[in-house]
């Protein structure tokens, strides 16, 4: 009998400047996940969590919280960007170009935009990727350049679990 693995992430090693990794998972988002993350955050904008307000407003239906929007695509990249990940070392040039509403579903991809090892740590390195949030209008919603230290293979806590 054969023992498959499950996907266990990019390495450093895997990650290839210009490549295009699209993420499997899309995700529809409901109601209920925007009020929640609304309130738990204390966001107190009424455009998320009011639906007669925002009946009032310019879209006529609730707008979606955009830092939910930036935690479920980023959440969306793990599988393929971060799985192996050290720590986080910024995320810059947000951009938002299309609103975002209850019952769209978001899909993603991320673009490798650089590679390198890291200077100070030689068992990691560093990524830079661009990741884009696309709704099912095909319409892009949000995309960010987030920066990255990743393990390199055969480093990291897999790698002490089974040495």
């Amino acid at each position: 009998m054969t023992t498959h693995h499950g996907w266990q992430g990019r390495f450093f090693e895997d990650f290839v400047v210009g490549d295009v990794y699209e993420h499997p998972l899309g995700r529809t988002i409901t109601t209920t996940d925007n009020i929640w993350f609304t309130l738990l955050t204390q966001n107190t904008a009424p455009l998320h969590f009011d639906h007669e307000y925002a009946r009032r407003t310019e879209f006529g239906k609730p707008l979606v919280n955009s830092t939910f929007t930036l935690a479920l695509v980023a959440g969306q990249s793990v599988a393929d960007v971060s799985q192996n990940v050290f720590a986080n070392l910024g995320w810059t040039d947000i951009a938002l170009p299309a609103p975002v509403f209850e019952g769209d579903t978001i899909r993603s991809r991320s673009t490798a935009l650089e590679a390198r090892p890291s200077k100070s740590r030689p068992t990691l390195g560093i990524v830079t990727v661009r990741t884009e949030g696309i709704k099912q209008t095909g319409d892009t919603v949000i995309r960010f350049t987030r920066r990255l230290l990743v393990h390199k293979r055969g480093h990291g806590p897999r790698a002490e679990a089974t040495a």
